[in-house]
């Protein structure tokens, strides 16, 4: 198959995708959890047994219905603690002391002894800190890897490496937008591991055509595109595979916790797969044929 020759249709789809993720940020827009959005974090000790799902029936129990607990996000700890059952709460619940009160007195009431270990009320203003920080990662990311990409290999190769982190990302958060998951903290590792993750990818294909330019300078661009791409073919293939493996098997079985997180990565690595042998190096050859090399040569 001639990657290279059918670019057009490959970037047809990339661009579809991307502009339906798009939309879906503009309509349904990430649903931020209590540490973007603020809330309020209870940390406590129940019976020794006592699930996840146990905790959730109270919350969403008739007692607290004014509170609107439904959403709320509840996270066992993987040990016991002095015989109990230890259990963070993340709620975005208002009214303050009166409404932990409150949720405390449904806790008693379902599970007998409970055990006041940490509350914490989280404010709007650092989940926008959260927010910006994050934003400022992946800018200083980006930038970092355009950089030395550049100096590694050309700025070309910097450009579409980039470009092509650009649309896994927004593919990755178009997917989280639809399915309306509540994204906390563990989301911002989901993200920054994605862009890793896809840009090592990437300079593999990118290391090859290096290779081939100057082992064959005079060969057909399209061919020595569409080569290199076919000779990094089986290690992406085998690569993706066997982390989606691991992926998949930490989503279904890893518990709630690292379901935000693994299902970042589950998108972010098929997407970044297949950018990196559908587009990017596509993407390098249009670049390099329309705009003008510098003095600078590659490393």
């Amino acid at each position: 198959m001639n990657i290279v020759e059918n670019r057009k249709l490959f970037f047809a789809i990339s661009g579809g995708l991307v502009l339906v993720a798009v939309i879906l940020l503009l309509v349904n827009g990430l649903n931020f959890g209590i540490d973007f959005a603020g809330g309020t974090l209870l940390e406590r000790g129940l019976p020794a047994g006592t699930t996840a799902a146990q905790v959730q029936e109270v919350l969403a129990s008739e007692a607290l219905a004014s509170l609107d607990l439904g959403g709320s996000f509840v996270q066992p700890l993987d040990e016991a603690v002095e015989g109990q059952t230890v259990v963070i709460i993340r709620t975005r619940a208002e009214g303050g002391t009166a409404a932990i009160e409150q949720i405390d007195q449904a806790l008693r009431e379902r599970f007998g002894e409970v055990t006041i270990r940490r509350t914490e009320l989280v404010g709007p203003v650092i989940g926008r800190e959260l927010v910006r920080n994050a934003l400022l990662a992946l800018v200083v990311a980006g930038v970092g890897m355009l950089i030395y990409i550049s100096l590694r290999f050309e700025y070309r190769f910097g450009l579409a490496a980039v470009l092509g982190i650009a649309h896994d990302v927004v593919i990755a958060l178009g997917v989280l937008a639809l399915v309306g998951r509540e994204l906390n903290t563990p989301f911002i590792a989901g993200i920054l591991t994605v862009v890793g993750y896809s840009i090592n990818n990437t300079i593999v294909v990118f290391d090859r055509i290096r290779e081939n330019l100057r082992l064959n300078p005079r060969k057909n661009l399209v061919e020595l595109v569409n080569s290199s791409i076919h000779q990094t073919l089986a290690r992406q293939i085998n690569t993706s595979l066997t982390t989606l493996f691991a992926v998949v098997a930490l989503y279904f079985f890893g518990g709630s916790t690292i379901k935000d997180f693994t299902l970042t990565l589950l998108v972010g690595i098929v997407a970044g797969t297949y950018s990196s042998i559908f587009v990017v190096g596509a993407l390098w050859m249009v670049l390099r044929e329309r705009m003008p090399a510098r003095a600078a040569k590659s490393a």
